[in-house]
């Protein structure tokens, strides 16, 4: 393994260590570059060759979670083209993301609301860029206009992310019933953008 290989490697280690630190009772804030530095396994003197500090850190995280989402939405649109309905599958795929990957959507929902501006601003940012991946979406779907199919994306992304932070606790059953109410909370919204001009 190359001098750059091994570098990335480290980094990624560092970055899943912190986020294996994140938990129901943890915000990024709560946990120090001590604790990140035994997780991933090395000196805390050798973090700093990765990031500059744990502010860094905390936004390369949010910007981490924001890349995992865009890359399931990408893949909820695979299934869709092979033939799923759009709300079933998109939630679907939403909710099992979230059985699997609790800790990196913990931190987008906590940080959204947190005491950090500059992570505040960064969560913004991930979650604008999902309202304007689906109204462009929604655009190219249902031929309505711009204004239009961002109030929509809006909601929906809304919904779908309050609905999300339900889930994080719930069992299985829970999450299920959670995930059904919200298709059809969905379907209202997708019904009353096409009757708004009616």
């Amino acid at each position: 393994m190359s001098r750059q290989e091994q570098k990335l490697k480290t980094r990624q280690n560092i970055i899943h260590a912190a986020f294996s630190l994140l938990d129901e009772n943890r915000s990024l804030s709560a946990i120090s570059l001590r604790e990140v530095a035994r997780e991933a396994g090395i000196a805390p003197t050798s973090f700093y060759r990765h990031f500059k500090d744990m502010d860094e850190l905390g936004l390369t995280l949010v910007d981490e979670a924001g890349l995992a989402l865009r890359q399931l939405m990408r893949q909820a649109r695979r299934r869709i083209a092979s033939g799923g309905g759009v709300i079933h599958t998109s939630v679907e795929t939403f909710m099992e993301f979230i059985a699997a990957n609790t800790n990196v959507f913990r931190l987008l929902l906590r940080e959204h609301t947190g005491t950090s501006s500059a992570y505040r601003l960064a969560v913004f940012r991930e979650i604008q860029h999902f309202i304007d991946e689906l109204t462009d979406y929604i655009i190219e779907q249902q031929g309505v206009e711009y204004a239009c199919a961002q109030l929509q994306a809006d909601a929906m992304v809304r919904l779908v992310f309050s609905a999300g932070a339900e889930a994080l606790e719930a069992d299985d059953k829970l999450r299920r019933e959670i995930g059904e109410r919200v298709k059809a909370q969905l379907r209202f919204v997708q019904i009353g953008a096409t009757q708004k001009n009616a």
